[in-house]
């Protein structure tokens, strides 16, 4: 189609800027649990090239590995313990170095204003933090429209794909539960818990100058149609598309 076609030669237009000199910039990407960050992530991977660098996965992997940062976090993780700062910052830079792209997407990691001294320390230094500040309510609202089917884990939503028939499964009639964490008192404190840890970290790189913060409120008529985050992705990418110092 002329326009995957087109869009596809944009990508290519921004892979040559960026190896003519574009500049070189780690990005942290925040935003609450159920805010769209993974969408928000998939699209700057697809049209900035970034690296993306999820410290879930990436402790994952390692562990899966066996490498010897893999090994030393098992043991806390096998302890019941936190995973040690440091160890996890030993991963990003190791991730960092030998994804071998410039432009890297952390997501995950820093939480907190003290591992963000941290991985400043270690030669890690953000230039841009992005926030996407979604609407503690609206989350609340999409993630308890959700009740599952326990036994065949068939998932329904209120708001965009209900049951034929309120609190019953389409295929056996059988009744429909909500699960805890998908409860709306689960939601509110899962996000005042986010809201508790992040707030220093936001503080941190706003002092900074590197904090940029999209709600979506800049295009009403998507948010009108439940596509926050295709609004707020309508103002993210030009920001980044000039911090990167390339076009959009």
């Amino acid at each position: 189609a002329p326009g995957t076609a087109a869009a596809a030669g944009r990508r290519r237009g921004l892979v040559a800027a960026w190896a003519r000199g574009a500049r070189d910039v780690t990005t942290l990407i925040m935003g609450p649990p159920g805010g769209g960050k993974g969408t928000i992530s998939k699209k700057l991977i697809k049209d900035f090239g970034f690296h993306h660098v999820s410290t879930g996965d990436m402790l994952r992997a390692q562990v899966r590995a066996a490498s010897e940062l893999g090994k030393a976090a098992k043991q806390h993780m096998d302890s019941g313990g936190l995973v040690p700062d440091e160890l996890i910052i030993g991963m990003v830079m190791e991730e960092v170095k030998s994804s071998g792209k410039e432009h890297v997407l952390l997501d995950g990691f820093p939480r907190t204003a003290g591992q963000a001294e941290a991985l400043g320390g270690h030669g890690v230094d953000v230039g841009m933090a992005l926030n996407l500040a979604v609407p503690g309510e609206e989350i609340v609202k999409r993630i308890s429209s959700r009740w599952v089917h326990p036994v065949s884990g068939r998932t329904y939503a209120y708001d965009y794909n209900p049951p034929k028939e309120e609190g019953k499964d389409d295929v056996t009639g059988e009744a429909l539960v909500q699960r805890d964490d998908d409860k709306p008192e689960a939601v509110r404190a899962r996000l005042q818990a986010y809201d508790e840890q992040t707030m220093p970290l936001l503080e941190y790189y706003r002092t900074r100058g590197l904090l940029a913060e999209f709600d979506g409120s800049d295009h009403p008529d998507l948010v009108a149609k439940d596509r926050r985050s295709d609004a707020i992705y309508k103002s993210l990418k030009p920001h980044v598309a000039g911090k990167l110092g390339v076009k959009v």
